[in-house]
C-alpha cells in the first residue's frame, strides 16, 4: 500500500508499504498484546494516518469487533467517550496531544472497559504518562515509535508504574532492529 508523509522533511511524500512489513507489525501485535473474540478496537484514525492500518486489520485478522467512529469523532472527546461506552472498547490509540484532550473530559473515567491505551506519534510527556496511569488505573499504557517508512511502529515501551522520570521509545518489535546514530550518522553502542 501506499501512505503519504511529511516525516521529519515536512514536505509530504508517498511511501510504498510492502505488506511483509505489515505482516510482521501486525503479528508482533497479536504477540505482545492478544486480542481476543471479546475485544473491541475503536477506528478512529483517519485512514490517511498509518495507525489507521492497523486499526483497521489487527481486529479482523485475530477475530475481535472493530467499532468505526464516524468522520471527525477523533476530535471530540465527549463523542469519544460515549463510543468507547456503547461499544465497550477494549483498545485505542492516541497521540499524546489528543490523550491530553481525553483525559481533560469529565467523563472519560467512565470508560472502565479499556484495557490497552496505545500512544504514538508525537512524544509522550512524563506528566501526561503519570495522568493516564492514575485516571484509566486498570488499563496498560503503551508508548509506540515508529516512522511510516518503518511500517507505522518499531518499537514499544509498556508502563507499569508512573515512577519513570522519563518516557522511553522502548524496544524493538519482534523481527525488527533498531540503531542509534552519531551526528554522522554512524552506528553508536
Amino acid at each position: 500500500y501506499v501512505i503519504y508523509t511529511s516525516g521529519s522533511t515536512g514536505k509530504p511524500k508517498g511511501v510504498a508499504m510492502r505488506h511483509r512489513s505489515l505482516r510482521n507489525r501486525l503479528v508482533w501485535m497479536q504477540q505482545a498484546h492478544e486480542l481476543g473474540a471479546d475485544d473491541v478496537i475503536l477506528q478512529k484514525t483517519p485512514f490517511s494516518f498509518d495507525v489507521s492500518v492497523w486499526e483497521f486489520f489487527w481486529p479482523l485478522m485475530n477475530g475481535a469487533r472493530l467499532a468505526v467512529a464516524a468522520p471527525g469523532d477523533h476530535r471530540d472527546p465527549a463523542r469519544l467517550t460515549e463510543l468507547i461506552r456503547r461499544h465497550a472498547v477494549t483498545t485505542i490509540h492516541f497521540v499524546p496531544s489528543m490523550l491530553q484532550n481525553f483525559i481533560a473530559c469529565d467523563d472519560t473515567q467512565t470508560c472502565t472497559t479499556l484495557r490497552r491505551i496505545l500512544c504514538s506519534g508525537e512524544a509522550l510527556p512524563v506528566e501526561l504518562q503519570r495522568q493516564a496511569l492514575k485516571q484509566f488505573h486498570w488499563a496498560k499504557l503503551f508508548n509506540l515509535y515508529g516512522p511510516t517508512e518503518a511500517a507505522i511502529d518499531v518499537t514499544q515501551w509498556a508502563f507499569k508504574d508512573d515512577s519513570h522520570g522519563s518516557v522511553a521509545i522502548g524496544r524493538p518489535i519482534s523481527d525488527t532492529k533498531t540503531c542509534i546514530l552519531d551526528t554522522d550518522l554512524n552506528p553508536v553502542p
